[in-house]
């Protein structure tokens, strides 16, 4: 027991700093108005945290396949770390180092996300790869809360500003990189599998229920990201809060309740299959998106807020590993596909932002709902 808790330290350590990566959201308000930025160079921010996702999941996944989970892992949080460290032997004099820094921090995430999902069945004990991959998610939502926690701390306490942020992560960054190298992980390999290819990774994907999760993946991160930017506004559109003062809670409420859900989904999957409390965490979700239209208070519209949050909690690491678990022998490439899905956070919400200027804000988010709704379908999908 001591054995598996030393081998899954390093690992959930990983998915802390995974989260790290969804600084790039905090930061855009911040960093347009120190460098006096337009819109379109705000939005290279999170451009920056996106793209990386779409570019390098499946080569790296490949990559791993020959090389290993844990290389993937340590060069993952070694290229984070030197994103953070430039700013901070820059003294953050240009807007362009950030960027170039924030291109780095993406790349690590991007690493981070292809080995850190599957290593985790690796030091998994028999039956928990779903349990511990939503306890990871649980330590990516602190790593993503902090990003927008500890600027405000620091500039009500001492009288800091986000550049606080570097520093901090870097250390973190540095304990793990340790922690990680000096641990031993026994890898699970089929020996008597086919080395994975280009074509072995797009092969899989002319199979309907792989395609069919992947395309889960996408558009699960979709809808997160549209929650998490467009909260405030609806915030600010059904109960007149200033959306610069009071309108960022939406978003703090919402990663409040996707750590609180991540950890209680850890719990549940003890003793609930997976692919039912997919069915159940799904309904939550949907049930807290139609609960955002009749908000009579803005009491009930944070109510509705956490419960939207609670449901998609899971939905990430349930989708993930359910799939994994159904072809372990092809967890590299899968892994590569559904991180490559998570560049659904760019598009998705652009959908959103076109539907809710043709019609109305909360016409937008009948987008999110579609997207739920597909998942909760696909949970009742049987694979042949």
């Amino acid at each position: 027991m001591k054995n598996n808790y030393l081998k899954s330290g390093p690992i959930f350590l990983a998915f802390l700093c995974m989260g790290f990566g969804d600084v790039v959201g905090p930061l855009t308000s911040q960093l347009q108005a120190d460098y006096e930025l337009t819109n379109f160079m705000a939005g290279l921010v999170t451009f920056m945290g996106f793209i990386m996702f779409g570019l390098l999941s499946v080569p790296m996944a490949l990559f791993q396949d020959r090389k290993s989970r844990k290389f993937v892992l340590l060069l993952g949080m070694v290229i984070a770390l030197i994103g953070l460290i430039l700013p901070i032997l820059g003294d953050f004099s240009s807007f362009g180092l950030l960027l170039g820094a924030l291109l780095l921090l993406g790349t690590g995430a991007t690493l981070l996300q292809v080995a850190g999902n599957p290593i985790m069945r690796d030091v998994s004990p028999e039956g928990k790869y779903s349990r511990n991959l939503s306890f990871g998610q649980f330590f990516k939502a602190i790593g993503s809360l902090s990003g927008a926690l500890i600027p405000l701390m620091a500039a009500k306490y001492w009288n800091l500003d986000w550049k606080i942020l570097f520093p901090i992560y870097s250390v973190v960054l540095l304990i793990a990189v340790i922690y990680l190298y000096v641990v031993k992980i026994d890898e699970q390999k089929d020996d008597a599998a086919t080395p994975a290819s280009f074509g072995s990774v797009l092969a899989l994907l002319k199979n309907p229920y792989v395609f069919f999760m992947v395309l889960a993946i996408f558009l699960y991160v979709g809808a997160e990201v549209s929650m998490s930017a467009k909260l405030p506004n609806y915030l600010a559109h059904q109960f007149n809060y200033d959306i610069k003062e009071l309108g960022l809670w939406g978003t703090l409420f919402f990663f409040l309740a996707l750590m609180t859900g991540r950890f209680l989904g850890g719990v549940i999957l003890n003793w609930m299959s997976p692919t039912r409390f997919l069915k159940v965490t799904t309904v939550i979700a949907m049930l807290g998106i139609l609960g955002l239209y009749i908000a009579p208070t803005a009491v009930i519209g944070f109510v509705s807020i956490f419960l939207i949050g609670l449901g998609f909690a899971n939905i990430f690491p349930l989708v993930f590993s359910i799939t994994i678990d159904a072809m372990p022998e092809r967890s590299n490439e899968i892994s590569g596909l559904m991180v490559t899905a998570i560049i659904g956070g760019a598009f998705v919400p652009l959908i959103f932002g076109a539907v809710a200027d043709i019609f109305s804000l909360m016409a937008g988010f009948v987008v999110t709902l579609v997207c739920i709704g597909y998942i909760f379908g696909l949970s009742f999908y049987k694979r042949k």
